[in-house]
């Protein structure tokens, strides 16, 4: 068996900083459910936090599959194309990556208030977006765009251009193209994409709060626990968060890694 050279060994010593930062982190966490039990059942079974627990993952599910709705065709055009200020609309892309989440709050509550440009259409629609479930799932929609977009259009230019060349000689269509062969093989940086999109969306609070406070969010909620009763009151909330997300995740990879054998 071959020993570890010299520059492994550096690289496994630094790498190992951010998961053991990751570990002590939910050591201290776990440790502080340990010491009060009683508080954490309670918020296991508070309805509140099932509740919001709930509104989280439904709202972060919608707002993914309205990105990949709209994302996966741009990310295909920017891999695909090239075109006079496709640079600017890259920027813009990524945006939401640079700018703080109050600003990205405050931009999506300017668009999408009562007074705003979005939100008097809407509203004439019957559609409301402040303190709504819409609200919340347009604020993790517009923080999601350059995780889902980014990843998806990596994906795409990965696979040469010469099979949908092929392709098309033969007589298939643009769209029997996309549809039969590039977003197959795109299937890993779409499942990718997604999670990724998905687990922005949940963990989001600035943005979210700005334009609805009221249904509270998983993060929300844990504020407004630490507010009110305190360090381990939120705490305890966290913890909850925390499994399920780990529960969650676990479960899309297996599943992500199941399509990917399913599609080869």
């Amino acid at each position: 068996m071959n020993r570890p050279d010299l520059f492994t060994s550096v690289c496994a010593f630094f790498g190992s900083v951010p998961v053991i930062l990751i570990i002590l982190g939910l050591l201290v966490l776990i440790s502080l459910q340990l010491s009060n039990p009683e508080l954490f059942v309670e918020s296991i079974t508070d309805p509140s936090v099932i509740s919001s627990l709930t509104l989280t993952v439904s709202a972060a599910a919608c707002a993914t599959m309205i990105l990949s709705l709209f994302g996966t065709p741009l990310a295909y055009i920017l891999s695909r194309k090239r075109f006079l200020g496709k640079a600017v609309i890259e920027g813009l892309i990524d945006l939401p990556l640079i700018i703080p989440h109050t600003v990205a709050g405050i931009i999506v509550y300017l668009l999408f208030m009562h007074q705003g440009i979005i939100g008097q259409v809407s509203i004439l629609a019957g559609i409301r977006f402040q303190e709504t479930f819409s609200g919340i799932v347009i604020a993790m929609l517009f923080v999601s765009i350059p995780y889902y977009v980014n990843t998806v259009r990596e994906g795409f230019s990965q696979i040469p251009i010469r099979l949908e060349y092929v392709a098309r000689s033969l007589g298939a269509t643009p769209g029997k193209v996309f549809f039969h062969i590039t977003l197959p093989l795109t299937t890993r940086h779409l499942i990718t994409g997604g999670l990724m999109a998905w687990g922005r969306g949940v963990s989001e609070f600035a943005a979210v709060v700005m334009i609805a406070y009221n249904p509270m969010i998983i993060s929300t909620l844990i504020y407004q626990r630490f507010n009110t009763g305190g360090l381990y009151a939120a705490t305890a909330v966290a913890s909850v968060m925390v499994l399920l997300s780990l529960l969650l995740f676990v479960c899309i990879r297996i599943i992500g890694i199941r399509v990917l054998r399913e599609a080869r």
